[in-house]
C-alpha cells in the first residue's frame, strides 16, 4: 500500500507541475499580447503629432477636429500607461472616430491630399491601425484562453491556490460595432 500511495502522490505532483507550467505559459502570452499592443500604441502616439502638425498648416479653421484627435490621443496614452483595458477600449474608439473625421476633412484640401508628408503619415497611421486591430484580436484570444483555463477543473484548483488572475477583454464601444455611414463622413 505504501508504494501505491507514493506512486499516486508522484503522479499528482507531476500533474500539478504540468498544470502550473501551462498556466504560467498562458499568463505570459497575455502579457506578451498586451506588450505588443502597447508598442503599437506608442508608435501611433509618436506619429499622431506629426500628422496633426502637417494638417494644421492647411486646415486652420478645422481646429475642432484636430483638438478632438489630440484629446483622444491623450486619453489613449493615459489608459495605456495605466494598463486600464476598459478605458483603453473607449479611448481607442474616440481616437478612431477622430482619425476618420480628420481624413474625411482632409479630402477638402487638395494641397494637403497631395502633400507627400501627409500621404506618408496617413499610410503609416492606417498601417498602425490595422496592426493594432490584429494585436487586439490576439490579446483577446490570449485573455480568453487564460480565463477559460483558470475556470476549468482541475486547472482552477491550481489557479486559485497560486493566485492566477483572470484578465479583462479589450472591449469596443457600441458605436464601433455599428456600420459606418460613409456618406455622413464625407458630408463635412
Amino acid at each position: 500500500m505504501g508504494i501505491v500511495g507514493l506512486v499516486v502522490l508522484i503522479v499528482v505532483v507531476i500533474y500539478f507541475i504540468m498544470i502550473y507550467n501551462s498556466l504560467v505559459n498562458i499568463k505570459n502570452n497575455v502579457a506578451k499580447a498586451w506588450s505588443n499592443i502597447d508598442i503599437l500604441l506608442k508608435q501611433r502616439h509618436d506619429e499622431l503629432p506629426k500628422l496633426v502638425d502637417t494638417c494644421k498648416n492647411y486646415m486652420k479653421h478645422e481646429q475642432e477636429t484636430l483638438e478632438k484627435v489630440t484629446q483622444a490621443r491623450a486619453r489613449v496614452s493615459e489608459a495605456r500607461e495605466a494598463h486600464d483595458v476598459a478605458a483603453l477600449g473607449a479611448a481607442e474608439g474616440a481616437l478612431r472616430v477622430g482619425l476618420g473625421n480628420l481624413f474625411a476633412v482632409a479630402e477638402a484640401y487638395p494641397e494637403l491630399k497631395a502633400n507627400e508628408h501627409f500621404l506618408h503619415l496617413q499610410a503609416r497611421i492606417s498601417g498602425l491601425e490595422n496592426a493594432i486591430a490584429d494585436r487586439r484580436e490576439f490579446y483577446n484570444d490570449s485573455v480568453n484562453i487564460n480565463n477559460v483555463r483558470i475556470a476549468q477543473f482541475p486547472d482552477l484548483i491550481v489557479a486559485r491556490l497560486l493566485g492566477f488572475p483572470a484578465f479583462d477583454l479589450l472591449r469596443f464601444a457600441s458605436s464601433e460595432l455599428k456600420d459606418v455611414d460613409i456618406s455622413k463622413r464625407f458630408a463635412s
